[in-house]
């Protein structure tokens, strides 16, 4: 199983493998004129940040629900930790992928 890293371990601009892949299927799916190693991993992906708004993350939690096999729930409690950053969300994707 891989090792997770926290965010007290990596830089604030330094994305893991896992980070870019995810990046890069935001960008895709949402269309922005970004490039998905522009993203900084830690800044909010809501509101500030990224700038998404609500429908963005029901896009954002299909595209992931295709490419991962992760369900993503709009009930979640934690929603706001799991979509709090692009790193909160990668996080999560391996943590349920490796159960």
């Amino acid at each position: 199983m891989n090792k997770l890293t926290t965010g007290a371990e990596l830089k604030t601009g330094t994305m893991t493998p896992e980070e870019i892949d995810l990046a890069r299927l935001i960008v895709a799916t949402l269309n922005l004129e970004v490039r998905a190693e522009e993203i900084d991993p830690a800044a909010p992906l809501y509101g500030e940040g990224l700038g998404l708004d609500s429908i963005d993350i029901l896009e954002i939690a299909l595209a992931v629900s295709k490419a991962y096999g992760v369900k993503l729930r709009a009930d979640d409690e934690a929603n706001r930790r799991i979509f709090g950053s692009l790193r909160g969300l990668s996080q999560h994707i391996q943590l349920q992928r490796a159960r």
